[in-house]
C-alpha cells in the first residue's frame, strides 16, 4: 500500500535537548492528536525515518517517545485504513507497525515511553518496544484487536516477557481495556504517576541515564537484546564479552575513580 504524504495534522516531531557537546536527548512525538495519535501508513513511515536518523548519533544518550496532547499516547493503528485492507495489503500494513517497534528496539540507547491517555493495540506494542515505561495514572491500556476481527501480532510477542503468559492471554483473548494501576501491578509499566508529574518522572530517569557511562549503557542495551534470544549458557558468555568490551575505553577507570573520590569525601565529612 503506497504511503500518502502525512497531512498537516499528522506528523512526527523530533526535538533535541543538547546538554553539551557529548550529550543529546531526543524527544519523538507522534502528532495525530485529532485521531488519538493513531498510526496510518504515512505516519509510520515518517516515524521509522525519524527514529532511524538518530541511530548513528554518538552524542545521543536517550530517546523519549510520546504522543501529542493528553488524550492518547497512541490510540492504535488507523481503523479507517485497516478497514480497506485485503490479504495482500494487510501484510504491508502490519509490517509498517513492526518496523516502528523494531526501530526503537534497534536504537543503541535507552528509550523511555512517556505514556498518557489511550495506549491501545499498536500503541501498546510501541510502548512494549521501549526500554522503560512511565505512565500517567489516568492512562488506559488495551489490546482490542480480537474485537475487530484480527489477532494481536508483531511486537505483542514482547508481552509475555513483561507480564507473563497468563496476563498476556487475558489481554489478547478478552480484548478489554485496563488502567495504569493494573499496568503497574502486572509489570507492563515501571512507574505510574499523576499526570502533572509525568514529565518530572521522565526527567528523573533521564538524569540517571546521563549520569551513567555512555559506553556502558550502550553495551548494556545491546546485551539485554541478545539475552532475549540466547540460551542461558550463551547469554552468560555474551555477558563476559560485554564486560571485557567495557574496558576498551577509559570509561570504567574514570567513573570508578570518581566514585572512589566521592566515597572518600563522604567519609571525611562524616568523620568531622
Amino acid at each position: 500500500m503506497p504511503a500518502s504524504p502525512p497531512s498537516r495534522t499528522s506528523r512526527v516531531v523530533l526535538e533535541l535537548d543538547i546538554r553539551d557537546a557529548h550529550t543529546r536527548i531526543a524527544r519523538v512525538t507522534i502528532d495525530n492528536a485529532t485521531r488519538l495519535n493513531c498510526l496510518n501508513t504515512a505516519l509510520m513511515a515518517e516515524f521509522v525515518r525519524v527514529v532511524e536518523s538518530l541511530a548513528g548519533d554518538e552524542t545521543l544518550r536517550a530517546v523519549v517517545v510520546t504522543g501529542a496532547g493528553d488524550k492518547a499516547f497512541v490510540g492504535g493503528a488507523d481503523i479507517d485504513q485497516m478497514a480497506t485492507l485485503d490479504a495482500a495489503t494487510a501484510r504491508d500494513f502490519i509490517t509498517h507497525v513492526h518496523r516502528c517497534c523494531d526501530a526503537l528496539r534497534a536504537l543503541p540507547v535507552p528509550v523511555v515511553a512517556r505514556i498518557q491517555g489511550y495506549t491501545l493495540g499498536a500503541g501498546l506494542e510501541l510502548a512494549a518496544a521501549c526500554d522503560l515505561r512511565v505512565a500517567a495514572d489516568t492512562a488506559i491500556f488495551g489490546m482490542p484487536e480480537v474485537k475487530l476481527g484480527i489477532p494481536s501480532v508483531v511486537e505483542a510477542a514482547l508481552l509475555p516477557a513483561l507480564v507473563g503468559w497468563g496476563r498476556t492471554r487475558e489481554m489478547l483473548l478478552l480484548g478489554e481495556n485496563f488502567g495504569a494501576a493494573d499496568a503497574l501491578q502486572w509489570g507492563l509499566v515501571e512507574k505510574a504517576v499523576p499526570a502533572a508529574r509525568l514529565d518530572a518522572a521522565v526527567d528523573t530517569w533521564i538524569a540517571s541515564i546521563v549520569a551513567a557511562g555512555r559506553h556502558a549503557l550502550r553495551l548494556q542495551k545491546q546485551l539485554i537484546r541478545r539475552w532475549e534470544d540466547l540460551p542461558m549458557s550463551q547469554a552468560v558468555a555474551a555477558g563476559i564479552d560485554a564486560f571485557a568490551a567495557a574496558f576498551d575505553t577509559d570509561e570504567p577507570a574514570r567513573l570508578m575513580a570518581g566514585f572512589d573520590a566521592a566515597r572518600r569525601a563522604r567519609r571525611k565529612a562524616a568523620a568531622r
